[in-house]
């Protein structure tokens, strides 16, 4: 994850507003860009490469812009841009059609003209960038939601956004093949919350669709892993599919389901027993937090994992704080689920 050219840290006072406007111009696409204040324009823009899709981070001071047919004749980089605004509120303007979104998400074509505003305060987005030819849905489907407000607090357009949110967070430390699947995952959950949006899950490439439940079923799983009751069965009744529906959702995954629910228990429960402020806390009174009803039990299946007891870890955690000993022996991650 990188800077585009450079960030407000680095570029002097007066000419912040200058970079931004080369910088935009040049590493995504021709634009005019105006503020009712350069003396004090603050803007950082960063990347990451995604393989076929690419993620941007923008936060800027109020700015106006205007793509013109002129600024696409200079350059078009034939890109759909999905972004979800963060921070603030935008104003969207392409093919007639006028949104003005704050929280949620808004699609616009580079090969189309568009103007926008940021209005108030700083306004911060994420930005999708989607060659066109790598969207599996049909182009004058996709045009009908071109400057259009989309919901990012419910269904898949929320597990689009926790999706980028969580891919900018921890990103700059995958590996380049990861980043690559990354890009995969996030253009495929990209097309099947766009298909929703017009009314038409089915629309969405298979893979898309498989995409998206196993996030929705991720998400379930994470914020239910202190019910000792949560299981396979469980998740596939809440989800409306069988069982063997389940388990074949899963069966090109790392993980099967119940070893995804018994990983992501010992994860939180390994760092919950390091940190300081939970250090009266018996060690059970944190297994049980996370969904583990038999001390013995989660015992067995810590040091499985992490090659260490749970006291142990603990112990090892207080004489050197923000290291133990699976630390030290490499193993971060639960080992063997």
């Amino acid at each position: 994850m990188g800077s585009l050219g450079a960030s407000e840290d680095v570029v002097a006072r007066e000419d912040r507003f200058d970079w931004f406007c080369e910088a935009v111009s040049s590493e995504v696409m021709p634009v005019m860009l105006s503020t009712p204040d350069t003396a004090d324009f603050r803007a950082k823009i960063t990347e990451l490469d995604l393989g076929v899709v690419r993620l941007s981070s923008l936060a800027c001071s109020p700015v106006l812009s205007r793509r013109t047919s002129a600024h696409i004749r200079r350059g078009d980089p034939e890109h759909f841009q999905l972004a979800l605004v963060t921070q603030g509120k935008v104003r969207i303007s392409q093919r007639g059609r006028d949104a003005v979104v704050a929280g949620g998400l808004v699609l616009t074509d580079s090969s189309r003209p568009s103007a926008g505003a940021c209005a108030g305060g700083q306004v911060e987005t994420i930005v999708l960038q989607i060659p066109r030819p790598a969207l599996a849905l049909r182009p004058n489907r996709v045009d009908l939601l071109l400057a259009q407000s989309l919901a990012a607090d419910t269904g898949s357009g929320a597990i689009l956004a926790d999706f980028l949110k969580t891919l900018l967070t921890h990103g700059p430390r995958c590996r380049p093949e990861e980043l690559r699947g990354m890009g995969a995952i996030a253009l495929d959950l990209a097309a099947a919350c766009l298909a929703q949006q017009l009314g038409d899950l089915g629309e969405a490439p298979a893979e898309a669709r498989t995409q998206e439940a196993l996030q929705r079923i991720h998400r379930f799983i994470e914020n239910n892993l202190g019910d000792p009751g949560l299981t396979p069965q469980v998740i596939a009744d809440r989800h409306n599919m069988s069982l063997r529906g389940l388990h074949a959702l899963f069966a090109g995954q790392d993980l099967s389901i119940a070893a995804r629910i018994r990983e992501s228990r010992l994860e939180r429960a390994h760092a919950d027993l390091a940190r300081g402020n939970l250090s009266g806390q018996p060690v059970q009174v944190i297994a049980a937090r996370w969904g583990f009803s038999s001390a013995t039990t989660f015992s067995r299946a810590f040091r499985e994992a992490y090659g260490i007891t749970p006291t142990e870890h603990r112990a090892s955690s207080r004489a050197t704080p923000g290291r133990s000993l699976s630390d030290s022996a490499g193993r971060v991650t639960p080992r063997g689920c």
